[in-house]
């Protein structure tokens, strides 16, 4: 379980998020928000890429409100930003390699996993990085996180810039890495009809503070749309 304890962050001096507080497990919790509601803000300080101003993280109870990004995957944490996420210059499966040193499992059933989850990163594993098609990237970046064998995978508007097709694509992996490989998924994004058809709790983000957090199966979309114009 990851716990958010009345957690306050931004940027120097600037607070971005102001006593947020919600807990996570064995779910897709979703994080949903307009423009600068403070979603990205929000998951850098889970990743531990921005200091706390003021409460406490805690995941399996033990506090990570200190610990340093470098050693969040060693505590079952990975984090795919929404840009600069995979290296342009290393193919993808030397990309995927990279994500592959942490874990207790092989390297071989990792890469299997994901390859059966994105058949067409298989497909172009002697490609780089750099020359992939963005939903290509996507995919790459949260393979290169999957091959962590992370117990919480956080994911920055993964659907930013997508097709149409992408996007169904990438909803439907994130969907089915919940179900069979059982990772609790934080999902920031603005896609918010994609993101009902896949989430368990919604959190909509308003001006860096809580608006909304409920269960999906009790949330209309005229809740979201609300909060969207606050």
């Amino acid at each position: 379980m990851f716990e958010v304890q009345k957690i306050t962050s931004g940027y120097g001096e600037i607070s971005v998020l102001k006593d947020i507080e919600f807990s996570v497990d064995n779910e897709i919790f979703a994080v949903l928000g307009a423009n600068g509601s403070g979603k990205t803000t929000l998951l850098k300080t889970l990743a531990r890429l921005l200091p706390l101003q003021g409460g406490d993280l805690t995941l399996d109870g033990k506090i990570v409100s200190n610990t340093p990004a470098y050693d969040m995957p060693a505590h079952g944490v990975a984090y795919v930003p929404q840009e600069g996420n995979v290296f342009p210059d290393l193919s993808v499966l030397e990309n995927l390699s990279i994500g592959g040193r942490t874990g207790h499992r092989s390297k071989a059933e990792k890469l299997e996993e994901v390859f059966e989850l994105f058949p067409r990163l298989k497909e172009r594993r002697s490609q780089s990085g750099g020359s992939l098609s963005g939903g290509e990237g996507q995919m790459l970046a949260v393979g290169r996180a999957l091959m962590q064998d992370p117990s919480v995978l956080l994911l920055d508007e993964p659907s930013a810039g997508l097709s149409p097709l992408f996007v169904d694509i990438l909803f439907q992996s994130i969907a089915d890495t919940r179900k069979e490989r059982g990772v609790t998924i934080v999902l920031a994004e603005q896609n918010a009809v994609k993101t009902l058809e896949i989430a368990d709790r919604v959190m909509v983000l308003s001006l860096g503070e809580v608006h909304l957090l409920r269960p999906r199966a009790e949330l209309e979309m005229s809740d979201i749309t609300a909060a969207y114009h606050i």
